[in-house]
């Protein structure tokens, strides 16, 4: 069953792909040349980053008309320098406010617009809950490494291949594991928990997707692309962290009387955000 399913209502004669569990089910994207820029105030709807959520008063349709039109001005100059700038322009461009409100037919949804070639990455969620088969502290000091500081902790980013401790994924359809190379389970996750703390913290996303141009000491940006993002499942869940593209973070410490534990962080490469969807949609 996909979830998230209910939060969208499609408009009629709007294609679908779904995702399949592969390592990367990226769709194509439109190759033409961007317009000329053209002048003028958009009639705008609202827009914030990602774990900060957008709720729009507006129908999928008119979201479409929008971003239309948004696409036809061609490459535009920043708003603001550095990686924020690409939020901040779109935002700017079409007279916006990060807004709090309703959306008829849509739900709840997040918008996220990345630069097309960016390889910056995001925290999905973090989850611990019932998670730990060994206590923390004592996985710590069994397995963990002195920092530049000679603070013992478990930072690390995990594979399906052993670490420098011996430690590395298993994962299954039903279940994830942290393991180590002797056999001993320090961190097990069932994927249905993972697919429904997934859920809870990303729905459905309109992801924007912009090519970008440095001109002398500005960046510009074409948004050229836009997907409607929604629905998950445990299965494809595991199957993203077993390809790689989730990634699980292991951040904790020996903190002398227990670990200090900063959350198991569940990550992404913005370019991957498609393939953790059951639903790709064209907008």
């Amino acid at each position: 069953m996909v979830r998230g399913a209910q939060l969208l209502q499609r408009q009629p004669g709007t294609p679908v792909t779904r995702n399949t569990p592969s390592p990367d089910t990226a769709t194509s994207s439109r190759s033409s040349k961007p317009p000329s820029p053209t002048t003028g105030r958009r009639r705008g709807w609202g827009l914030t980053t990602l774990h900060h959520y957008i709720l729009l008063i507006m129908t999928l349709e008119e979201f479409r008309v929008a971003f239309k039109e948004l696409r036809s001005r061609g490459f535009i100059p920043t708003s603001r320098r550095g990686p924020t700038g690409i939020g901040h322009t779109i935002e700017t461009a079409l007279g916006l406010e990060e807004n709090n409100l309703a959306v008829p037919d849509l739900g709840k949804i997040e918008l996220k617009a990345h630069r097309d070639e960016s390889t910056s990455m995001i925290t999905l969620f973090t989850f611990n809950r019932n998670a730990w088969v060994m206590p923390p502290l004592d996985a710590v000091r069994k397995y963990g490494t002195h920092d530049k500081n000679g603070r013992l902790g478990l930072y690390f980013t995990m594979s399906l291949k052993p670490n420098s401790s011996g430690l590395f994924l298993r994962v299954e359809d039903e279940q994830i594991f942290i393991q180590h190379v002797s056999g001993e389970i320090v961190v097990r996750w069932r994927s249905e928990d993972l697919a429904d703390q997934f859920e809870r913290k990303l729905p459905a996303l309109i992801l924007v997707t912009a090519q970008t141009e440095q001109r002398v000491d500005r960046e510009y940006f074409w948004f050229y692309r836009a997907r409607l993002l929604s629905g998950t499942s445990p299965r494809l869940i595991a199957d993203q962290i077993r390809v790689g593209n989730i990634l699980v973070d292991l951040r904790l410490h020996d903190a002398g009387t227990r670990a200090r534990n900063h959350g198991t962080g569940f990550r992404t490469y913005e370019s991957k955000l498609p393939n953790l969807f059951e639903q790709v949609e064209e907008i």
